[in-house]
């Protein structure tokens, strides 16, 4: 073998797994198809600004009193230790809901969640009771989650006792939607307050389990929400930092086409060049669908069945913004670092249309719901270069047509559409930002299939597998697969998001190496 472990992907999943296991001396082999470590954590640069791909705040990063939270210091071990975060506003999300008449209802979230609840209940005073009734269903949602993720990551036979000791329980928590959870609240407004946020896992409340609401929601309003200094990409550069003097290696543009088995265990993969590696363990970090993509013909069937049953989350758009003037002007301007999400009145709260939230037709409407970050405020090393980043969900069956174009050579009539994609976006943006509209220096567009070429995202999908109730309690989506030799990381398998795809990465490690789980301890 000339490798102790080979792990596919360098996301912060991947690399979080890479960089464990070589905390425990393993020798490590990380292979990443595109010619960037970082996955979403990767950055890219425009005439002087540095703009985010996936990364626009943390949680777990921070702490009410100023220190590092629970993530942090996990990198910060498995990494070369340099890692640095920086708060974000106390309320660092701002709703804006926005009325027919271009009114607008507003509400900051922020930490810690008591003060959320409190400033809801003086906003909504004839909504108080309903509001702590919810806040009670949430809370129990929340401590339910938690057992759910620590399934996908406990030793097999301990996970199938517990599911099948807490079954019943476990589905009807999973099955309970956010909408279902906001019903008893009459005004409307508040329901869509309540709902806003949605956007951190990709699901409007009518599919939402409200078990994922509260996770990721509760987990911002524990310490608040942080920014890595210097962008997101010192997360890999840390990471991969100490792989590399654990005497392991990382390489780019090594696309893995086929995990390589013998006698029914994978041994190895094949790459797209002809090369082949091996290694006792395989950690896939590339996703689940393309990790059964690339499993041998009759290879473990049935578990490639029940990962194909699940839909990849929805696609999206993002518009890339630089801004004239530096950090220190834009907060005169009123901005402070907080995220903006927007939302058309109309399109948000307890509507049973799933896609009521996806920008349908983007050459002809406005997006209906918006989420905007400015890293460049919370970052001090770009102070210099403020740049924002602004995000619609989006149908992907828009964009199939091109689906079979590549990077670099796409049709004319794709770069029409869009350029037509990206100038209604930005009027849409000056009309909702009218003190920036005249301070827009850079402007660039990417499109689902910019995160398909680049991630290689099915669908161009914002967050891997869509987190619905089957998905939460799936044990085909386990840290360790029924193939001897694989095993999963990422966002796929326990939860979302750069936070929630570390921790997938973690346990995948700590699977191979229990000792790892001590550096978990408070």
């Amino acid at each position: 073998m000339n490798w102790d472990t080979i792990v596919i992907g360098s996301g912060i999943g991947g690399l979080t797994a890479a960089a464990a296991l070589a905390h425990c001396g393993q020798r490590v082999l990380v292979l990443e198809q595109h010619d960037s470590l970082g996955g979403m954590t990767q950055t890219f640069e425009r005439r002087g600004y540095s703009f985010a791909t996936g990364l626009h705040y943390l949680t777990g990063v921070t702490t009410p009193e100023g220190g590092e939270g629970r993530l942090a210091r996990l990198l910060n071990v498995l990494g070369d230790g340099t890692l640095r975060f920086r708060p974000l506003p106390r309320q660092f999300d701002l709703v804006r809901l926005v009325h027919a008449d271009g009114g607008e209802t507003r509400f900051a979230y922020g930490a810690p969640e008591a003060d959320n609840w409190a400033r809801l209940k003086a906003q909504h005073p004839a909504e108080a009771g309903a509001i702590d009734a919810y806040a009670a269903r949430y809370a129990r949602a929340r401590r339910s989650s938690n057992i759910m993720m620590t399934l996908h990551g406990m030793p097999r036979p301990a996970a199938a006792l517990l599911r099948a000791l807490l079954g019943p329980w476990l589905r009807r928590r999973a099955g309970e939607t956010l909408g279902q959870a906001l019903a008893g609240i009459d005004d409307a407004d508040l329901r869509a307050l309540l709902a806003a946020r949605g956007g951190d896992y990709g699901l409007p409340p009518a599919q939402a389990p409200l078990v994922l609401h509260a996770l990721v929601m509760g987990s911002y309003a524990d310490g608040g929400a942080g920014y890595p200094v210097g962008g997101p990409a010192r997360l890999a550069d840390s990471l991969a930092a100490a792989v590399r003097a654990a005497k392991g290696a990382l390489r780019t543009g090594a696309r893995v086409t086929q995990l390589l088995a013998e006698g029914g265990r994978v041994v190895g993969v094949r790459l797209a060049e002809g090369g082949v590696e091996r290694a006792r363990h395989v950690v896939s970090a590339m996703g689940a669908l393309n990790t059964v993509q690339a499993l041998p013909a009759g290879l473990a069937p049935d578990w490639r069945d029940a990962l194909r049953r699940h839909l990849p989350s929805h696609a999206y758009i993002t518009l890339y913004l630089g801004l004239e003037g530096n950090a220190e002007a834009l907060r005169a301007l009123g901005l402070d670092g907080a995220n903006h999400w927007i939302y058309d009145g109309q399109a948000l709260g307890c509507a049973p249309d799933p896609e009521a939230l996806l920008w349908q037709c983007p050459t002809d409407t406005d997006a209906p719901a918006l989420y905007v970050s400015f890293g460049g405020l919370n970052d001090p090393e770009q102070a210099h270069a403020p740049t924002a980043e602004v995000i619609a969900l989006c149908d992907w069956r828009f964009f199939a047509t091109w689906r079979d174009s590549s990077l670099g050579q796409r049709p004319p009539d794709y770069e029409a559409t869009k350029a037509w994609i990206e100038d209604r976006l930005l009027s849409q943006f000056k009309r909702l930002f009218p003190a920036l509209k005249n301070r827009i220096a850079y402007h660039e567009l990417s499109t689902p299939l910019t995160q398909a070429a680049y991630a290689l995202a099915p669908e161009g999908a914002m967050y891997g597998l869509a987190c619905t109730p089957a998905r939460l309690l799936d044990p085909a989506l386990h840290v360790r697969t029924p193939v001897p030799g694989l095993l999963l990381a990422g966002q796929d398998v326990a939860s979302l998001g750069i936070e929630g795809a570390a921790m997938g990465g973690f346990m995948a490690a700590a699977t191979l190496k229990p000792a790892l789980w001590k550096l978990m301890k408070p």
